[in-house]
C-alpha cells in the first residue's frame, strides 16, 4: 500500500509541443488528470511544460492531447531537449496517424489547399454570374479540408457538452452550411486557421525569449584529464574536472578559475554590461563569454545545477504561476462562453418567433457565436506575463511569477537592509584602538596588545557575520597570532555579537548594544572614540570582558555605486516611503541613509524587529517590498508582499527563497523591475479592455443586422493579434537609467 502511494505521488516533468491556445492547455491538463494512475497534473502554458504526479506513459499523455495533436517528451533525457525536438521534426515526428509529414508543414498545406478551393469557388461563381453548383461544391470542400481537425474536436466537445472556442466555431460553421452560406463558412474556417497560426506564432515568440537562454551555454567543453585534452559533452563532465576556455569562447560550466586571467562578459547571467575581471580563485558561470585570456576552470557544479540552468528552470516555473488578473480572466472565460451561447440562441430564436425570417436571424445568431470566441481574452494575460518575465530575466532580474509582477507594480513602501544591500557587504576594519585598563589611555604596541587583538580575532573567527570576517581579514593582514588562541564555550549572540572563554576569562566582541545589555561600562575616552567613529558613518565593534572595554574597532562597508541612484529613481516612480532597517548603530545607519536618500532609519533591530516593522509598514502604507541579502533577512523577506534578494550569480539561497532576485547584486535593476511590472499590468488591462471592446463593437452590429460571419471572425482574429502584439512589446522594454 505504501509503495502504491509513493508511486502515485511521483512527479515527472515533460515538455509539450503543439499548444495553440491557453484553453487547449487547460483541457489537456484536465484530460491528464483523468488518466488512471495520475493523482494530479499541472500544465505550464507559458513554458509548454507538463508536471504529472503519478504514473503515466508517453503514449497515454499524447492520447490525452490527441484533440490538439500534442507531442510529449521527458524534460530530462540523454541529450538536449531542443535537439530531441529538432530530431522529431527531421525524422517526420509530430505527424498524425503516420502521415509521414511534419505537423506544422501539414497544417500549412491544408490551409493553402483550403484557401485555393475558396478562391476557385469565388472565381467560378463570378464567371457564372450567380450561384453555381460547382462553386458550392468547392466551398464545401474548402470547409471539409480546412476544418476537418476543428470539426473532429468540436463535435466531440459538443457531445460531451464541453463548450470551448472550437465547439463554438464548429456549431457556427455547420450552421452556416445548413442555411446555405457555404462561402462564408469557408471564409470562417480559413480565417480561424490563420488566427490560430498567428496566436501560436506570437506565443512561441514570447516563449523563445526564455528558450534562447538554453543555447547560451555550450554543449561541449575542452577538458584536461590525465595529461590529455579531450572535448566532452557537458553531461559527461564531472565536478573537479578542469576545463580549458580559450579567448572568445563561452564558458560551459560553473567553476573556479585555477589558472589564467581574463575579462569575462557576464551579461547573460547578471545583466551587467561591463566585463568582470577574473583571476585564480574567482567564480565563473556557464554561458558567460571569455573575452581575452586563456582560463583553466575547475568545475564546481554539474550541468543541471549551473546558475544558467537554475535561472531557466525558475523562469519557466514563474511563467506557470498565474497572476491574480489571469486567474480572474480564466474564471470569467468559463462563465463567458455559456453566456455567449445563450445570447446567440436568443438572437437566433426570439426575433424569428416574433417576426419570422428564421434564416436571417439564425445567421445572426451564428455570427454572435463566432464573435464570442474568447481567444483574445484568454491569451491577453499569459503572453504579457511571459514577455515581461523573459525580458526581466535577460536583464538580470528574476521574477518568480505573475503574482509578484503584479504585487511589485503597486508597491508603496520599500524597506532596505544595509549590509550587502545598500552597501557592498564586504566591510573592512579601517581603525582600531587598544585601551589600557589601568589608566584609560590607548595602550602601546606591545606583546600584550597583540595578545588582545589575537583574542578578538579568534572570537570573530567563529562567527559567520560579515563584520567578523572583516576583523579576521585585518588580523591576517597584520599578522595577529589568532590561530594560536584556543576559544572555549563559544556562543553567537544573534544580532549583537559573540562570546567565548580564553584561558578561563570570558571575552565579548560585538555592538555597543551588547555591552550596554551586559552593563559593561565605557570610560569617557572610549565613549568619545566610539562616537567619533559613528559620526564618520562607521560601525563600532567593542571587545572586552565583564570588567571593561579592551579594544574598539571601526568597520566601514563601502556604499554600492548604484544605491543612491536606485533610491532616487524609486522616489521618482512614486514609491512613497523608503526606510533603512538595520541591526547597526543609529549614527552609522543615518550616515548611510543620508548618502543614499532613504527617507527613514530604523537601527539596532533584531531579525524579529525587522519582521514587526515590515508588518507595520504594510498596515500604514499598503503593499511593501523588502530588499535584503536573502539569508539574514529571511523573516522580513517572507513577510513582505514582495521579497527582493540581492542574489549574486551562483548564490543558491536567494534564488530559492526570494520572490524577486537581482542577479548582479545590482540595486539599480530594482527601479527597472518596478517600471516593467507597472507596464506589464498596464498592458494586461489594455489587452482585456481591447478584447472586450472589439467584441462589444462587433456585437452592436447585431442591432441593425449588419453582423456577418466574416466580420465576426475578423474581429476575433484582429483582437487576438492586437493583444498578442501589445503583450510582446514588453520584450523590448529597456532600462531607462
Amino acid at each position: 500500500m505504501a509503495e502504491s502511494e509513493s508511486a502515485t505521488r511521483r512527479a515527472a516533468v515533460y515538455r509539450v509541443e503543439g499548444f495553440t491556445c491557453a484553453n487547449c492547455a487547460l483541457k489537456f491538463e484536465q484530460n491528464v488528470k483523468k488518466l488512471p494512475g495520475v493523482s494530479d497534473a499541472k500544465v505550464n502554458f507559458g513554458a509548454s511544460k507538463l508536471t504529472v504526479i503519478g504514473n503515466a506513459t508517453i503514449e497515454e499523455l499524447e492520447q490525452a492531447g490527441a484533440f490538439e495533436r500534442l507531442r510529449v517528451f521527458p524534460e530530462k533525457m540523454p541529450g538536449d531537449a531542443e535537439n530531441r525536438s529538432e530530431a522529431l521534426r527531421r525524422d517526420g515526428g509530430g505527424t498524425e496517424s503516420g502521415a509521414g509529414v511534419p505537423l506544422a508543414l501539414r497544417n500549412h498545406i491544408v490551409l493553402i489547399a483550403s484557401a485555393l478551393l475558396l478562391v476557385t469557388g469565388y472565381g467560378l461563381r463570378a464567371a457564372a454570374g450567380g450561384h453555381h453548383a460547382a462553386a458550392t461544391a468547392l466551398f464545401a470542400a474548402s470547409i471539409l479540408i480546412g476544418g476537418f481537425s476543428l470539426f473532429k474536436t468540436g463535435l466531440r466537445n459538443l457531445v460531451r457538452l464541453e463548450f470551448d472556442m472550437r465547439t463554438l466555431m464548429t456549431v457556427a460553421i455547420i450552421g452556416a452550411a445548413l442555411i446555405g452560406e457555404w462561402e462564408e463558412g469557408a471564409v470562417v474556417v480559413i480565417l480561424f486557421a490563420i488566427s490560430e497560426a498567428l496566436e501560436r506564432y506570437t506565443m512561441d515568440r514570447a516563449r523563445r525569449s526564455i528558450r534562447d537562454l538554453m543555447h547560451i551555454a555550450p554543449k561541449e567543453a575542452l577538458v584536461r584529464k590525465d595529461g590529455q585534452e579531450i572535448r566532452k559533452r557537458v553531461e559527461d563532465i564531472e565536478i573537479g574536472d578542469v576545463i580549458i576556455v580559450k579567448p572568445g569562447e563561452k564558458i560551459a560550466m560553473d567553476g573556479v578559475v585555477v589558472s589564467g586571467r581574463s575579462a569575462v562578459n557576464q551579461s547573460a547571467i547578471t545583466g551587467e554590461s561591463i566585463p568582470a575581471d577574473k583571476s585564480p580563485g574567482d567564480e565563473v558561470y556557464a554561458g558567460t563569454l571569455n573575452e581575452e585570456g586563456l582560463l583553466e576552470v575547475r568545475v564546481t557544479k554539474q550541468a543541471e545545477d549551473t546558475t544558467i540552468a537554475k535561472i531557466i528552470h525558475l523562469v519557466e516555473e514563474a511563467q506557470g504561476e498565474r497572476a491574480p488578473t489571469q486567474a480572474f480572466v480564466d474564471r470569467f472565460a468559463k462563465l463567458y462562453t455559456p453566456i455567449i451561447m445563450i445570447a446567440a440562441a436568443l438572437v437566433a430564436v426570439v426575433p424569428s418567433l416574433i417576426i419570422g425570417d428564421w434564416s436571417g436571424h439564425l445567421y445572426l445568431g451564428l455570427s454572435v457565436l463566432v464573435v464570442g470566441c474568447p481567444c483574445a481574452l484568454v491569451i491577453s494575460t499569459p503572453i504579457t506575463i511571459v514577455s515581461a518575465i523573459g525580458n526581466a530575466a535577460r536583464s538580470g532580474v528574476l521574477v518568480k511569477g505573475g503574482i509578484y509582477l503584479e504585487q511589485l507594480s503597486v508597491v508603496k513602501a520599500v524597506a532596505f537592509d544595509k549590509t550587502g544591500t545598500l552597501t557592498k557587504g564586504t566591510p573592512t576594519v579601517t581603525d582600531y584602538r587598544i585601551f589600557d585598563e589601568a589608566n584609560d589611555q590607548p595602550g602601546e604596541q606591545s606583546g600584550e596588545t597583540f595578545r588582545r587583538l589575537a583574542i578578538m580575532a579568534a572570537l570573530e573567527r567563529h562567527s559567520p557575520h560579515p563584520l567578523a570576517a572583516a576583523v579576521v581579514r585585518r588580523a591576517d593582514e597584520e599578522g595577529w597570532p589568532y590561530r594560536d588562541v584556543s576559544v572555549e564555550e563559544f556562543a553567537s549572540l544573534t544580532g549583537r555579537g559573540v562570546r567565548g572563554t580564553v584561558d578561563g576569562t570570558v571575552y565579548f566582541a560585538g555592538s555597543t548594544h551588547l555591552f550596554a545589555q551586559l552593563s559593561i561600562p565605557l570610560t569617557g575616552e572610549q565613549r568619545l572614540c566610539a562616537e567619533r567613529y559613528e559620526r564618520e558613518g562607521k560601525t563600532v565593534l567593542l571587545f572586552g570582558t565583564h570588567r571593561g572595554v579592551l579594544a574598539i574597532a571601526a568597520v566601514s562597508d563601502e556604499l554600492r555605486e548604484t544605491s543612491r541612484e536606485a533610491v532616487l529613481r524609486l522616489h521618482r516612480l512614486g514609491v512613497e516611503y523608503t526606510v533603512l532597517l538595520t541591526g547597526d548603530h543609529e549614527r552609522t545607519a543615518c550616515a548611510i541613509a543620508e548618502q543614499t536618500g532613504v527617507r527613514e532609519v530604523r537601527a539596532g533591530l533584531m531579525p524579529q524587529d525587522k519582521l514587526a516593522y515590515i508588518r507595520r509598514l504594510q498596515a500604514d502604507h499598503g503593499k511593501t517590498a523588502m530588499v535584503g541579502d536573502g539569508v539574514n533577512d529571511a523573516p522580513a523577506l517572507a513577510a513582505a508582499d514582495v521579497g527582493i534578494a540581492m542574489g549574486g550569480a551562483g548564490a543558491d539561497t536567494p534564488l530559492e527563497t526570494a520572490d524577486v532576485v537581482l542577479m548582479g547584486d545590482d540595486l539599480g535593476k530594482l527601479p527597472f523591475a518596478v517600471r516593467l511590472s507597472r507596464k506589464a499590468v498596464s498592458v494586461i488591462r489594455q489587452n482585456i479592455a481591447l478584447s472586450l471592446a472589439m467584441k462589444a463593437a462587433a456585437l452592436l452590429l447585431v442591432i441593425p443586422g449588419w453582423l456577418t460571419l466574416w466580420i465576426a471572425i475578423l474581429s476575433d482574429m484582429g483582437a487576438t493579434l492586437l493583444v498578442a502584439l501589445n503583450g510582446m512589446r514588453l520584450m523590448r522594454l529597456m532600462d531607462d537609467k
